[in-house]
């Protein structure tokens, strides 16, 4: 059997893409049909013919559900991409009947520097129209959607486990780490020598196990000998250290030194000086490869750039 794109366009239908999607969230025919108001008979019909249309069966039937086949998966990878494609296209369709330029879908990780974004936004829409959703996340979270085409980019932590050929990568700025803490303690600990056994035995708050600050941070106490803090919470929400370390003096957290000044301004929270000797993994603009880009994307990108050419030594965007 020859293969080509007429083959698929001209068989293929969006109805055998939603199949898809709902047979890989809900696992069975029967939940399908279910779900979406359609009998079980017009879901079988359905499913036949689209294995019809690929040759050869696309899940097999198990005691736990539906498993999709080798064949089946890239048919639920290539489904996924084409209806994020159609709903992108609908986006922009609806932004040009608004009159707006564009729309883009966004994801930020939390520590990234709200200045930044909210000159970049600004900027954005001033210059180009171009309206725009941020999705708050982290990189494990944000990535799939990328890959999956429910955003348009992202500003990341770039590892080495992103580095593939379907991504790219462009550095936007670096960021140091800092220790910051209630004020009064803040205020202690800026008197003295860095003290790395002393803030070990205290209370922290710290990012989940999985995410590049907190392995960094791990490995500054081993490498000073000590055992890495436990922390009393795991959490990467910018506002809920503000909030627990403005309540208990006692408490100490590891910020980006940008995110750290913008949290210390308030008042409530103070930065200690220490330096940790090294930097966090850059934050970088994180897009797809696309035979032609977005118009809007790139200049979301450039505006970026932009901003981060004029980061002084405290990381904060000059308006």
């Amino acid at each position: 059997m020859t293969w080509d794109a007429a083959r698929l366009a001209n068989r293929l239908r969006h109805r055998h893409l939603v199949l898809l999607a709902n047979i890989a969230k809900h696992g069975t025919l029967t939940r399908v049909a279910a779900a979406t108001g359609i009998s079980q008979p017009a879901a079988t019909k359905a499913l036949a013919e689209l294995e019809d249309i690929f040759g050869a069966p696309l899940f097999l039937r198990t005691g736990r559900g539906m498993q999709p086949t080798p064949l089946g998966e890239l048919a639920l990878v290539r489904a996924r991409r084409m209806q994020g494609d159609l709903d992108l296209w609908a986006r922009e369709v609806e932004a040009l009947h608004d009159g707006r330029a564009a729309h883009l879908h966004v994801g930020v990780v939390p520590y990234v520097s709200s200045a930044l974004l909210t000159a970049a936004i600004g900027r954005l829409h001033q210059r180009h129209g171009v309206t725009l959703t941020l999705h708050r996340a982290t990189t494990d979270h944000l990535v799939p959607m990328l890959r999956r085409h429910e955003l348009d980019c992202i500003i990341s932590r770039a590892t080495s486990t992103l580095a593939q050929d379907d991504l790219t990568h462009r550095v936007l700025y670096r960021q140091r780490p800092r220790l910051i803490a209630h004020s009064r303690l803040a205020q202690r600990l800026a008197r003295r020598e860095a003290d790395w056994p002393a803030v070990a035995r205290m209370d922290w708050v710290l990012p989940a196990v999985n995410t590049p600050t907190r392995q960094l941070i791990v490995e500054h106490f081993i490498r000073a000998g000590l055992r890495s803090p436990a922390p009393v919470l795991e959490a990467y929400s910018t506002d809920v250290i503000e909030g627990m370390l403005s309540a208990n003096p006692a408490l100490m957290s590891v910020v980006p030194e940008d995110i750290a000044r913008e949290l210390c301004q308030r008042g409530k929270l103070g930065m200690v000086p220490w330096d940790f000797g090294w930097e966090l993994p850059p934050i970088n603009l994180i897009r797809r490869r696309r035979e032609q880009a977005l118009a809007a994307e790139e200049c979301f990108s450039d505006i970026l750039l932009e901003l981060c050419a004029d980061l002084g030594p405290d990381a904060r965007p000059r308006e």
